[in-house]
């Protein structure tokens, strides 16, 4: 019900982002460095980053040449690329943004956090996060600015592999690898072009809707390896088409299972802030999915919007009253050098 609810939303958002595609400098090639200062228009032929030892910290392994989407005012730049997930096998777009402390001087030596950004509704073949309609980018930026969040990389991959069905951000059987492409292909990519942080306290997600869900799955399922979510208006059990005859699978992958054992074993320890509107339907399971899985090792925050309808436009005005910067508390922020 959620989904259906969120489509002609979904639609309109990637209305606007295609519109932002057809405007974007897309002959403009950027490679991301390790050293501040140098994240700008580069030749192909630029050199890898050498990567130097650190505790905590994961220098870029594998830098590739991105295409600009957007500029910001502040000169910084949502980007994307064509990636081939090396163990899903699927390939799809992701689009990325570096906030401008990335290339201050005086965390040149420090991990950055990061958020991966997932749409509602089928996210493919692109993702309306990127937009600046949404403006996610300027609220991370601006809250990042005030001491209230934390400055996040933010990573947007297309989320379903058709523009006509969903999968739930799983391996289902005899279908495309969409579980492994978020568990492992996207987080990859992050890590082979940015400084990033080997604690799963300096990975996180952010997603509405069928996004909000996926988010939440991946932090219950890999807790080793992320930390925490933010999930707009999510399903709480999974409701893809293709579980059918599966019904081993699709238990594996659902956060009342994930959560269950994840209690039962005492951690790793999570945080999950759920965004949910007053005017949603689906309410109560919604609720009583935050009371019964909210203790142990997983931290819940259910963060009501009064009057608040399902929207990803509205999830993302809502970051800044209170989720964002409750999942910032929670998570790894960069170091700045001594």
């Amino acid at each position: 019900m959620k989904r259906r609810s969120t489509t002609l939303l979904a639609c309109a958002a990637v209305g606007a982002a295609l519109f932002v595609t057809s405007c974007s400098q897309g002959d403009e090639h950027v490679r991301f460095s390790d050293k501040p200062g140098t994240t700008s228009a580069r030749p192909s032929s630029a050199a890898p980053t050498t990567v130097r030892p650190s505790n905590n910290v994961q220098f870029p392994t594998n830098p590739r040449d991105w295409t600009t989407q957007r500029t910001l005012d502040n000169g910084t730049k949502v980007v994307w690329t064509e990636l081939k997930g090396p163990k899903s096998g699927f390939t799809g777009r992701v689009w990325a943004w570096v906030p401008k402390q990335y290339e201050d001087e005086k965390y040149r030596d420090s991990a950055f956090p990061v958020l991966i950004a997932l749409p509602g509704s089928n996210g493919y073949p692109t993702n309306y996060w990127f937009g600046a309609d949404l403006r996610l980018q300027e609220s991370v930026q601006e809250m990042a600015d005030d001491g209230r969040g934390l400055p996040f990389i933010l990573v947007m991959p297309v989320l379903n592999a058709s523009d006509n069905a969903y999968w739930d951000g799983s391996d289902i059987p005899g279908q495309p690898k969409m579980g492994t492409w978020m568990s492992d292909d996207v987080p990859n990519l992050a890590r082979e072009n940015f400084r990033t942080y080997k604690d799963p306290r300096g990975w996180g997600f952010f997603g509405s809707s069928s996004g909000g869900y996926v988010g939440m799955k991946m932090v219950l399922q890999y807790p080793d390896r992320f930390g925490s979510a933010i999930a707009g208006g999510p399903d709480t059990a999974p409701t893809s088409p293709f579980w059918a005859g599966h019904d081993k699978e699709k238990r594996a992958n659902d956060p009342n299972y994930l959560a269950t054992r994840l209690i039962e074993k005492g951690g790793p320890k999570v945080n999950i802030s759920i965004m949910l509107g007053t005017k949603e339907s689906g309410q109560a399971a919604t609720k009583a999915f935050v009371k019964k899985y909210d203790k142990g090792p997983i931290s819940m925050q259910l963060h009501v919007i009064q009057n608040g309808q399902h929207s990803g436009r509205q999830y993302a005005k809502s970051l800044g009253d209170g989720p964002l910067e409750w999942i910032s508390k929670r998570m790894l922020g960069p170091v700045a050098a001594n």
